[in-house]
Protein backbone atom coordinates (compact mmCIF):
# COMPACT_ATOMS: atom_id res chain seq x y z
CA UNK A 1 0.00 0.00 0.00
CA UNK A 2 2.79 2.47 0.86
CA UNK A 3 5.08 1.54 -2.01
CA UNK A 4 3.56 4.00 -4.52
CA UNK A 5 3.60 6.77 -1.92
CA UNK A 6 7.04 6.31 -0.33
CA UNK A 7 8.87 4.09 -2.82
CA UNK A 8 9.81 1.72 -0.03
CA UNK A 9 10.50 -1.97 -0.29
CA UNK A 10 9.08 -4.29 2.35
CA UNK A 11 11.50 -7.13 1.65
CA UNK A 12 14.87 -6.73 3.44
CA UNK A 13 16.65 -9.03 0.98
CA UNK A 14 15.43 -6.95 -1.95
CA UNK A 15 16.36 -3.69 -0.21
CA UNK A 16 19.93 -4.66 0.64
CA UNK A 17 21.38 -4.70 -2.88
CA UNK A 18 20.03 -1.35 -4.10
CA UNK A 19 20.91 0.32 -0.78
CA UNK A 20 24.50 -0.88 -1.03
CA UNK A 21 24.83 0.57 -4.52
CA UNK A 22 22.95 3.80 -3.77
CA UNK A 23 24.69 4.48 -0.47
CA UNK A 24 23.90 7.66 1.47
CA UNK A 25 20.44 7.93 2.98
CA UNK A 26 19.29 4.53 1.68
CA UNK A 27 22.19 2.80 3.38
CA UNK A 28 21.78 4.71 6.63
CA UNK A 29 18.16 3.55 6.95
CA UNK A 30 18.80 -0.10 6.08
CA UNK A 31 19.44 -1.15 9.69
CA UNK A 32 15.73 -0.82 10.44
CA UNK A 33 14.86 -3.66 8.03
CA UNK A 34 16.97 -6.05 10.10
CA UNK A 35 16.58 -4.73 13.66
CA UNK A 36 12.79 -4.23 13.68
CA UNK A 37 11.86 -7.89 12.96
CA UNK A 38 14.31 -9.12 15.59
CA UNK A 39 12.94 -6.73 18.21
CA UNK A 40 9.39 -7.69 17.23
CA UNK A 41 10.19 -11.38 17.69
CA UNK A 42 11.72 -10.74 21.11
CA UNK A 43 8.72 -8.67 22.16
CA UNK A 44 6.29 -11.34 20.94
CA UNK A 45 8.19 -14.03 22.86
CA UNK A 46 8.08 -11.95 26.04
CA UNK A 47 4.36 -11.24 25.66
CA UNK A 48 3.70 -14.94 25.10
CA UNK A 49 5.88 -16.03 28.01
CA UNK A 50 4.51 -13.60 30.59
CA UNK A 51 1.04 -12.99 29.20
CA UNK A 52 -0.29 -16.28 27.85
CA UNK A 53 1.84 -19.12 29.20
CA UNK A 54 -0.14 -20.72 32.05
CA UNK A 55 2.30 -23.01 33.88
Amino acid sequence: MAIPVTGTSVNPARSLGPALFAGGKALSQLWLFFVAPILGAILAALVWRFGFDKE
